[in-house]
């Protein structure tokens, strides 16, 4: 009688840390922290707009990257079923279609809560939705290509919350050399995408997935991944040069730098260094793009 009991509980309602779970809050870092480098950029007093940085904030995170795990994990309720079986979609623990119903409703309540922001924070976040979309249900599952898929959540986990941190503040569309950081470490965020998918090379060649480890093959994704890295921070210090913000170019050069002697280590072998680059480089990845800026800060913000 008890056994039968059980399964009837968890069958009505998922449980709120059941839900939680399945919004992945660790993956909530990297679009927050790219949300305040556009804040930051913009070189606004925080003591003026924080209440709207930490709505824009919570916006990235628990609401619009909780969105993409939410609905990442409904359309791969399969394969986790034999990958990952204690998910908990697969595991019964948010039972029958409520993972799509918790997609749907945080999608409609991201994009309500996007529009109080304004409108470009709208439009931005809109287009950040589609694309979580796009990624994980079908027809288009762009996550199973190698280079789109990437490509997606480069540009919406950088770029895109980049941009959206700036239009929180200035309320329209950003200034040129703004968008131009943003872009270029969106564009960066492909090679870190691409490192991530080494954890999962075998799964992906059996069921047909073509990510670059697979479709390059290890060594090759793994040299492919560190150009495109290292290509748009290097633009990056050419542009910080430019501007005449001379100390923040050589903070972001130093990191650079810095990376280039990690990354032969990774290279030396990338299944087994992956784990360690990530910790190490990507971290320095992301130490740039604070230090970038608040230099286009400093400058946007004295000739404001």
């Amino acid at each position: 009688m008890n056994e039968t009991a059980a399964p009837l509980v968890r069958s009505n309602f998922p449980a709120p840390k059941a839900v939680l779970e399945l919004f992945k809050p660790i993956t909530w870092f990297a679009p927050m922290w790219a949300f305040m480098c556009g804040v930051v950029s913009t070189g606004a007093p925080f003591s003026e707009m924080w209440p709207l940085a930490l709505a824009g904030a919570f916006l990235a995170g628990p609401m619009i990257c909780a969105t993409s795990q939410a609905v990442n994990d409904w359309f791969d309720r399969h394969v986790d079923a034999i990958n990952e079986p204690n998910r908990p979609i697969p595991s019964g623990r948010i039972p029958g279609r409520w993972g799509l119903w918790i997609a749907m409703v945080w999608t409609i309540v991201s994009l309500l809560f996007a529009a109080t922001l304004g409108p470009w924070v709208l439009v931005a976040a809109a287009l950040g939705i589609v694309l979580a979309w796009a990624y994980s249900a079908p027809p288009f599952r762009l996550k199973q290509s190698g280079w789109w898929g990437p490509a997606s959540v480069g540009f919406s986990y950088e770029g895109l919350t980049w941009f959206t941190g700036a239009a929180v503040v200035t309320q329209t569309l950003p200034d040129i050399k703004i968008l131009l950081l943003a872009g270029l470490y969106a564009a960066g965020a492909h090679g870190i995408m691409t490192l991530n998918d080494f954890k999962a090379v075998e799964g992906d060649r059996q069921l047909g997935l073509r990510s670059l480890p697979v479709v390059m093959g290890v060594d090759g994704a793994a040299r492919f991944a560190c150009l495109v890295m290292a290509v748009p921070q290097a633009v990056v210090v050419g542009l910080l040069v430019y501007w005449g913000l001379l100390p923040y170019a050589a903070g972001v050069l130093i990191a650079l730098l810095a990376q280039f002697v990690l990354m032969r280590r990774l290279l030396s072998d990338p299944l087994k260094h992956t784990p360690w680059y990530n910790a190490t480089g990507t971290s320095l990845y992301v130490l740039g793009m604070l230090v970038s800026a608040i230099g286009v800060g400093s400058l946007l913000g004295g000739n404001a």
